[in-house]
């Protein structure tokens, strides 16, 4: 009964979100709330969200903290550059905009953080898309799918869990996966390509000042801010200038130079003098994270003081700053307590655990010998469907245990159960695709109906190298 109840929940969820019905963090709250009462267990409701809260918390703290100080690091210009960089390889060609979002988030993705990985990528991303009237459920799928990819880097998470479930060496499960991930990699890179290429041939070859511009996408959505902002305004142009103010013909010359350039060169943020200790500072403290020299909320939240504080000694300015990064961190940190709430109810009330017995039970004995193909493929709607921690510490060890009996490695096990994370990648269980979402100003549900078919099939991508190169 908790089986089907349980499958029932996410179902619900997904079509109300996907429907539009009802607003994630609405659906999130209520939906798993009923089904409590549903399973009779209404009364404990109340321990499961706390728990569930408590088990995000640290989540939710490094979000906020980490929405505040990248913020802080767009607004005084650290990524001015790559900004620049990707402009100049994209200029207005939607195609190679797409295939700079995939590499974007495929480099930023290698500090082992997903949250980050999103934060950049659509600050640097979101200007051009929006200008050139691109479609947003196309950046938030490629980022997404590509973080998902390099999400199984041994310092990323589900990496390491498989190996402490095993009671395996991370790199021994990583480095023969590294052909089958890059693969998986240039499958997202080729994705990338004909998803531009359709954007392409829906708007064609643009140039920057051809684009229609709303004032208000100037600069970069929740960033900068003071004069800037007013004279970014000001020399948005008409249908007879560029973007800044000059003749659209000039405009068009230096677009890919001196003119756009996704965020206002003269926004009143910026902090020159200070570019190499923002730097250092942001190298220091992915090193730090990297490192496990602390846990990562304690680390985003004195790096966001430590930057607030030297960038913006004022008081005035620093509230400023944080002001105008609130929004953003209202919404993810909200997500987070609604989704503890989702996960709260799914563990709390077993309906976890009664659907991974019945999926490991439904194997039929005689594909024993074939259980690391089997982890492979359900680890794709299993880790879309669960936590990290619920597959691999859940589900994992009873799949290698399974698949022991009729020889199969555990290492092809824990490597095979990597398979899904493309796809787990967009999970409304994961807190960072509300970042990813909520910044690029998209619909949860329109990511994940647009998502969700080339996740899966990237996934797929990767288990088929894998099984090629015989690492699975």
């Amino acid at each position: 009964m908790l089986t089907i109840l349980g499958f029932a929940m996410i179902a619900t969820f997904l079509v109300l979100i996907m429907m539009k019905k009802m607003s994630p963090i609405a659906a999130l709250v209520l939906i798993p709330a009923l089904f409590c009462v549903a399973v009779g267990q209404g009364a404990k409701l109340g321990d499961y969200v706390i728990d569930g809260v408590g088990n995000l918390a640290p989540t939710a703290a490094m979000l906020m903290f980490a929405i505040v100080y990248f913020g802080v690091m767009i607004d005084v210009g650290l990524f001015d550059p790559i900004v620049r960089g990707i402009l100049r390889f994209c200029k207005a060609d939607p195609m190679r905009i797409v295939v700079g979002t995939a590499v974007l988030a495929a480099i930023v993705s290698l500090d082992g953080d997903g949250s980050t990985t999103f934060m950049i990528t659509v600050s640097a991303m979101y200007p051009l898309y929006k200008r050139l009237k691109m479609s947003l459920v196309v950046m938030t799928g490629v980022a997404a799918t590509a973080n998902g990819v390099m999400n199984t880097l041994p310092w990323g998470g589900p990496t390491a869990r498989a190996a402490t479930a095993l009671k395996l060496d991370a790199g021994d499960i990583f480095v023969p996966m590294i052909p089958a991930l890059g693969v998986g990699l240039l499958a997202v890179i080729l994705l990338a390509v004909v998803l531009g290429r359709r954007e392409r041939k829906r708007l064609g070859f643009l140039t920057l000042d051809e684009a229609v511009v709303q004032e208000s996408e100037t600069v970069l959505v929740g960033t900068g801010g003071g004069a800037g902002d007013d004279r970014a305004r000001k020399t948005s142009g008409g249908a007879g200038t560029g973007m800044d103010g000059e003749p659209a013909a000039a405009a068009h010359d230096d677009a890919d130079d001196d003119g756009f350039k996704g965020l206002d060169p003269n926004r009143a943020t910026l902090r020159p003098k200070l570019y190499w200790f923002n730097a250092g500072l942001t190298v220091a403290l992915l090193t730090a994270m990297i490192m496990e020299v602390m846990p990562i909320p304690v680390l985003f939240l004195l790096g966001a003081a430590l930057a607030l504080t030297v960038n913006f000694p004022h008081m005035p300015d620093q509230r400023a700053r944080i002001a105008a990064h609130a929004d953003n961190v209202l919404n993810v940190s909200g997500m987070v307590f609604a989704a503890a709430v989702f996960t709260g109810v799914l563990t709390g009330t077993g309906m976890v655990e009664h659907m991974a017995d019945w999926l490991v039970g439904a194997i039929p004995d005689g594909m024993g010998p074939h259980m690391a193909i089997i982890t492979g493929i359900l680890s794709i709607p299993l880790t879309y469907f669960m936590s990290n921690d619920g597959f691999y510490f859940g589900v994992v060890p009873v799949l290698a245990e399974a698949g022991a009996a009729h020889g199969v490695s555990p290492l092809e096990i824990a490597r095979a159960s990597l398979i899904g994370q493309p796809l787990h990648m967009s999970s409304p269980l994961v807190p960072a695709v509300y970042v990813l979402v909520g910044m690029a100003k998209v619909e949860f549900g329109d990511h994940t109906r647009f998502t969700v078919k080339w996740a899966a099939l990237t996934s797929l991508v990767v288990l088929c190298a894998g099984l090629l190169f015989g690492i699975i």
